[in-house]
């Protein structure tokens, strides 16, 4: 039984107050109804189904197999070669021996056409502690960021709590697949010093979070001309292999800079983590890549707070020198996400649903706005709560991804078993055929 203290009238800091963590926001509350009712195949069968996370379970077991196989991976054992030294002490630089199968794995994925150099990874609690960190170094309070629309709900959170940077949103549209133009980004930066704001950097998810399509290189293009000519910073939250259905079809802007002999490359800074692409969200492991000498250095200072256990960095090290196992994940994992997109956008056309087409994600972007009662962001939110709580499914509303048109909904489907994911669009099916009759 929980132990119930009387709550005095004690002050707390602005931050511990401060309501721009965003966790009022419908992307959290449906995770909420989820939690308070989760659908299980066998237990609990009229459960919330879980459509909110993107999450790749999808070849968790291929993990599993190594593990498996090579158990010297995920246990020291006695007498260990480098067991006390990394229990007693771990540097903030990371182990060597990982930094370097990082920057291999993000060269593989990448099909040798982006050179990475272990020497300029800082390692972090995930991309979470990554963007946070990023923001910390790149602005002050007060400062803003240019962000595309509609853009991860958690970047309220991760880029705005702590560091008291704004998020200036690059307002995209369904006329080009909401990709980034520049006279969007001429208009944020507009209305940022319009509100004498100090624009410090564009922030940009590649693939195009939450819309399962990666930036063309030309958009990639243009956004560094942009920040080149504004003199400010470009950060590039990546994914890679795990949602990308082709190698060729993602473009890093690591390639950009590569064929570019590096030009203004300073200016730019990657976040990656292993979070999609593996599966592994519980193992806190983020990436920062820098072409700063500066923004690397202070990176790996302020890592300190963010480091990650010397046994996760060790088992991750001995997996991605392991070229066997990474080709073969890289192969199958895109194979089985290309299936399970096909699937669902199929059963979404079948219900008479509408999707962006993507070529890459744990998701999909449908578009609903012919079911709403009104075109508000009121109208779609009304909506969303009748799927949530009578079609028991936990979808995200494009408001809580601050998309400007009501009616589109991120759905993701890489989190949950194919047998979960036929109820799952069962469910949107009879909910289509309702709507119809009446």
């Amino acid at each position: 039984m929980a132990i119930e203290i009387e709550q005095p009238s004690v002050g707390l800091s602005k931050v511990a107050v401060s309501e721009t963590h965003g966790e009022d926001s419908p992307y959290f509350a449906g995770w909420k109804a989820y939690d308070e009712n989760p659908y299980h195949e066998s237990t609990n069968q009229s459960g919330v189904i879980q459509m909110g996370l993107a999450e790749n379970q999808v070849s968790f077991d291929l993990l599993e197999k190594y593990l498996e196989e090579h158990s010297e991976a995920s246990s020291w054992g006695k007498g260990a070669p480098g067991f006390k030294e990394n229990a007693l002490f771990q540097d903030y630089h990371g182990l060597k021996s990982f930094r370097q199968a990082m920057a291999n794995f993000m060269e593989q994925i990448r099909g040798g056409r982006a050179k990475f150099d272990p020497d300029r990874i800082v390692l972090t609690a995930g991309a979470t502690a990554a963007n946070e960190l990023l923001t910390f170094i790149l602005a002050d309070p007060g400062d803003a960021l240019l962000v595309p629309t509609p853009y991860y709900p958690g970047f309220d959170r991760d880029l705005r709590w702590r560091t008291g940077v704004k998020i200036v949103p690059i307002h995209c549209d369904s006329s080009n697949n909401f990709q980034v133009t520049p006279e969007a980004l001429e208009a944020a930066y507009s209305e940022a010093e319009s509100m004498n704001l100090k624009v410090r950097g564009v922030l940009i998810t590649n693939p195009s979070n939450p819309l399962g399509a990666t930036i063309q290189r030309s958009t990639l293009e243009e956004i560094l001309n942009f920040v080149t000519r504004k003199n400010i910073h470009l950060v590039s939250d990546e994914i890679y292999s795990g949602s990308t259905f082709s190698s060729s079809e993602f473009i890093s802007i690591a390639e950009i800079l590569e064929s570019n002999s590096y030009k203004n490359s300073e200016r730019v800074h990657i976040v990656y983590s292993l979070s999609k692409d593996l599966g592994l969200p519980g193992f806190r492991v983020g990436t920062i890549y820098s072409y700063n000498d500066k923004v690397v250095t202070t990176a790996r200072r302020m890592s300190s707070f963010t480091l990650i256990s010397s046994q996760t960095q060790h088992l991750l090290a001995c997996m991605l020198s392991n070229k066997e196992f990474t080709e073969n994940y890289i192969k199958t994992n895109r194979e089985r996400l290309r299936k399970r997109y096909d699937m669902i956008i199929k059963g979404l056309k079948n219900a008479g649903i509408q999707c962006l087409e993507g070529n890459a994600g744990l998701f999909c972007w449908m578009n609903l706005s012919p079911l709403l009662e009104e075109q508000t962001r009121e109208g779609e939110l009304a909506l969303w709560k009748i799927i949530l709580n009578e079609v028991r499914l936990n979808i995200s509303p494009g408001s809580s991804c601050h998309c400007s048109e009501p009616g589109w909904f991120r759905v993701c489907f890489a989190n949950m078993s194919e047998q979960t994911l036929e109820i799952a669009l069962e469910r949107i099916h009879k909910f289509m055929e309702q709507r119809r009759r009446n």
